[in-house]
């Protein structure tokens, strides 16, 4: 693989250059590039959209070039807009992707992503051994299908001749960045979502390396967030419109991207998103998880770390309720479904949904789960359904705010975004169900905001991250009514406890399913 020349930290830039940064998000389905200013005004901005494959029932895949294409497509887009100088990139990517490449990095494998669950046999074996925990707790990376850990043993084992020809595992924004600059780098954010790289020492993990059976060699060189790439190749400056001279910092993860741009930067303030899926994480300064391992610990800077967990299940549960509850509505219902489920009183009459309609993460860390409605009686109607499912949703992120706590973190506030936040009816649930207040910021992009802030603190542009607290305005903040908090208080006891009630069931369905009809097709994709 190519060498190369990068610097970590601070690089000078010159005073008379405009303080313009576009940070790059890699998302599941989409790339966004978004140009800001130092003050953080957005300039210019542009999405390339590309499809999730599921060729198989269990895989979640992608084509890496269409990704790279989306990435170049979007930064051309921006640099056309602007009218001021590009002073660098900054990248932030979905986490867990792992694709398999030749020595000359050209891809033998799709872009494995983190939705894909086709190593769930090799996940449960790791966490059934004493050891897996102790793994867990060393690299911050729960023992889960979606990691790269699992992925590398499912290759191992039924893949061993690609396995063996595979010269370097990456990620997808590994792979970009090669691409863009010629550089084979892993930043400490993406690695800390392998379940390969020690938290505690910021090296690869000798334990989990021969686990997966692989070697040092065959993975990216580890380096800072702010590592800053300092040049495109030609043809990438050609495609971009940009400077070859231009620099790239690394960048990070798009969790904790996430909550640097929802401006909770500092310990107790704890992030909160609702997409596809949703996430629930508190900065703070040291690395480390809760003993029982129900969250994740993942890295943004030397001094600064995510801990929470995410969950599969956000607002694809309200397009499922759409899709299966009410197609009368139509595709794009959501705000007439959201109406519907306001017509149901607190607690949805009893109602209580587990919504795994894509298995689960945090806190369980499972593929096991299905989805589970109980304490349904004649007396309901779809939208004590609908508003089961929403405050299911706020349930299983209040359970991850629980995990948080219990790995020894403050919560004094909550910072909240993603398309739910458009709603009322989920902002008041959510400060309901987790009892606290609920600040949602003025819009921002999320974690290509987050991408830039880190990106322009590692351009010397701003003196610290911590600015971003004062950069994001807070819109609105939502205080629990008393009586519906009290309610869901109740009721959470009981929603936790049905999990654990329904293992038993979830695994003799498991067991049963090659034997029963096809699995319906979903009406929904997997989630983001």
């Amino acid at each position: 693989m190519p060498t190369f020349i990068f610097t970590e930290g601070v690089r000078a830039v010159p005073q008379d250059r405009p303080a313009v940064v576009v940070g790059v998000d890699i998302g599941t389905t989409s790339t966004k590039a978004v140009a800001y200013d130092t003050d953080g005004r957005q300039l210019a901005s542009h999405s390339v959209g590309y499809p999730l494959d599921d060729p198989q029932p269990g895989y979640a895949e992608q084509a890496p070039q269409l990704i790279l294409d989306a990435v170049l497509k979007s930064i051309s887009m921006v640099v056309a807009e602007l009218v001021e100088p590009v002073a660098g990139l900054s990248f932030s990517s979905a986490m867990h992707s792992l694709i398999g490449l030749d020595a000359a990095g050209n891809p033998l494998t799709p872009s494995i992503t983190w939705a894909d669950s086709r190593a769930t046999r090799q996940a449960e074996r790791l966490r059934a051994v004493p050891s897996g925990l102790a793994l867990h707790r060393r690299t911050g990376t729960p023992i889960h299908p979606m990691s790269p850990l699992p992925k590398l043993l499912w290759f191992a084992e039924q893949e061993p001749k690609l396995f063996e020809s595979v010269a370097h595992w990456v990620g997808i924004k590994d792979w970009v960045l090669l691409r863009l600059c010629d550089a084979l780098v892993i930043d400490h954010s993406i690695a800390s979502a392998t379940g390969l790289m020690d938290i505690h020492t910021l090296e690869w993990d000798s334990e989990a390396l021969t686990i997966a059976g692989i070697t040092e060699e065959q993975l990216p060189q580890l380096v800072a967030t702010t590592a800053v790439l300092p040049s495109l190749t030609p043809q990438v400056a050609a495609v971009t419109g940009l400077p070859e001279r231009t620099p790239v910092v690394v960048g990070a993860g798009d969790g904790p991207l996430a909550n640097l741009g929802l401006g909770a930067v500092h310990p107790g303030m704890v992030a909160c998103s609702i997409g596809t899926s949703g996430a629930m994480r508190v900065m703070v300064e040291r690395p480390g998880v809760d003993p029982l391992g129900g969250v994740f610990c993942y890295a943004l800077t030397e001094h600064r770390w995510t801990v929470g967990g995410a969950i599969n299940n956000g607002g694809i549960v309200l397009k499922w309720a759409g899709a299966a509850l009410a197609p009368d509505l139509g595709e794009h219902a959501e705000e007439e479904l959201v109406a519907l489920a306001a017509r149901a009183p607190v607690g949805s009459g009893g109602l209580i949904m587990l919504p795994y309609l894509h298995s689960e993460r945090a806190p369980h860390w499972s593929a096991l789960p299905r989805g589970a409605y109980v304490g349904l009686t004649h007396g309901h109607r779809r939208e004590h359904l609908i508003r089961a499912a929403l405050e299911g949703v706020c349930q299983q992120l209040a359970l991850v705010l629980s995990s948080v706590r219990s790995a020894g973190n403050e919560v004094r506030e909550i910072r909240a975004g993603g398309g739910f936040a458009r709603s009322g009816l989920w902002r008041q649930m959510l400060a309901d169900v987790l009892g606290l207040p609920v600040s949602f910021p003025a819009a921002h992009e999320g974690s290509s905001f987050g991408a830039a802030l880190l990106g322009m603190q590692a351009l010397g542009l701003i003196p610290s991250i911590d600015v971003a607290a004062d950069l994001v305005r807070i819109e609105e903040t939502v205080r629990p009514d008393p009586a519906a908090a009290a309610t869901y208080a109740a009721l959470l006891p009981l929603f936790a406890e049905l999990y654990d009630a329904l293992v038993p069931a979830f695994t003799s369905m498991r067991r049963l399913a090659p034997s029963l009809p096809a699995e319906p097709e979903p009406s929904v994709g997997p989630p983001m």
